[in-house]
């Protein structure tokens, strides 16, 4: 039992696909129901108590599928020890607001299906030994489909906090069409805006643009694995069309790339002294990291104000604080970024999504237009400059984009203001 397909993560996504595809093939094959015995008996000899999160909670999804496929001693004895994992990961994993621990819209998604897979079994097996939990992980699930809406674009796709790409979750459609298809409540906000405190994410709504915030930690302090240094970045979109843009995630592993793709510059936010917000390392790993606090919230007429700040500077000799204030309004939003303590350098990148046109630009303003018509214009008290960049919204994808650079010289505050023209 050697190599990838023997790796615990592997066998739990594998185990759960066969067992479901057996049961609609129609087939009574000993070899095939052997082999699944097999491949489950592999991977309760290696549950990923070392790893946690999302794996471990893997991990028991597909003990208690296993353990419903076969049966006997064996079969009970699977489900039991993979009821067992998900009696405490789905409390642990799920926060108050909804969304997952590790604060990726992609893994959201990911263990927000198998959630549903779930309340599917039970529904199907009828099985008793579910009782304790249906109620409980329905709950999870409607929390956890409001959490999807409020960090889900115009456009119907995730936004890119941490490690997300498009192509890898099941998208956010196919999620709500499986709990309704399943008769659960799918709520959504008419607000326009939306706190998550748990997570530590809001979205502010508008008629004509949408935008996500990060004001939250970079995951639980135990397991920052799919952590970027993106505390304070923001993501906008005009219509459907995206406008500012996180980096996304194209690759997994230990590389220059994959670190400058986790980097607080690759994010729609600050950076001081060149250093990033969060210590990022390795391929999942993190340091000393920023805690961020949302320090206003207030709407009044549709006009939406936020303002919330992180210490991930604070580890730098200026023991610098960064504090970020977003004025929302029906055409358009001002940024404000203020840093207090002492640095030599610092700018605010905004990475511009690759379908948006640069049409005119000048040392403070820019003139743009999205691929729906759409013309903004964006102003910066100061210079700012334009640099070439790149977006990835799937694994082992680049596309070429821009972003734009405004350092604070010597002040210690900058804004922008984007207004849609027409």
């Amino acid at each position: 039992m050697h190599g990838n397909g023997w790796e615990p993560y592997t066998l739990s996504l594998r185990i759960v696909n066969w067992v479901k595809w057996y049961q609609r093939s129609g087939l009574s094959d000993s070899t095939i129901v052997s082999s699944i015995e097999l491949q489950a008996q592999a991977l309760s000899k290696q549950l990923e108590y070392h790893i946690l999160g999302n794996h471990l909670f893997a991990n028991g999804k597909a003990l208690v599928f296993v353990g419903c496929f076969l049966s006997g001693d064996i079969g009970e004895k699977y489900r039991s020890v993979g009821l067992k994992i998900l009696e405490r990961e789905v409390p642990e994993q799920f926060l108050e607001d909804g969304g997952h621990f590790e604060l990726s819209p992609m893994y959201h998604c990911t263990l927000l299906w198998d959630m549903l897979d779930l309340l599917n079994l039970a529904k199907l097996t009828d099985d008793p030994c579910f009782g304790p939990y249906s109620e409980k992980w329905q709950s999870v699930v409607e929390r956890g489909l409001q959490w999807l809406d409020a960090m889900t674009h115009p456009d119907g796709q995730i936004s890119f906090f941490n490690d997300s790409a498009f192509g890898i979750a099941p998208e956010p459609k196919w999620i709500v069409t499986y709990a309704e298809e399943l008769g659960l409540r799918v709520p959504r906000s008419d607000s326009p805006i939306q706190i998550l405190l748990a997570t530590g994410y809001s979205k502010v709504v508008q008629r004509d643009h949408t935008l996500i915030f990060d004001h939250g930690a970079v995951g639980p302090d135990y397991l920052p694995a799919h952590a970027h240094a993106d505390t304070l970045s923001l993501e906008w979109s005009v219509g459907i069309d995206r406008v500012f843009v996180n980096s996304g995630t194209s690759l997994y592993g230990v590389s220059a790339e994959r670190h400058r793709q986790r980097q607080t510059a690759s994010h729609n936010t600050v950076v001081v002294d060149d250093e990033d917000s969060s210590e990022v390392w390795g391929g999942f790993r993190v340091a000393r990291r920023a805690y961020a606090q949302l320090e206003k919230q207030t709407e009044e007429n549709g006009r939406v104000a936020l303002v919330a700040s992180h210490d991930g500077y604070r580890r730098l000799k200026g023991k610098v604080i960064h504090r970020r204030a977003l004025d929302v309004f029906e055409r358009g939003l001002v940024v404000s970024d203020s840093l207090s303590g002492k640095f030599s350098k610092a700018e605010a990148h905004y990475h511009l999504h690759p379908a948006i046109r640069v049409i005119e630009t000048n040392e403070s303003r820019l003139l743009l237009e999205t691929p729906s018509g759409q013309r903004l214009q964006l102003e910066s008290g100061v210079p700012f400059r334009l640099e070439g960049s790149t977006w990835h919204p799937r694994f082992g994808e680049s596309v070429q984009s821009q972003k734009l650079i405004i350092p604070f010289q010597s002040s210690s505050s900058i804004s922008i203001k984007v207004e849609l023209l027409n």
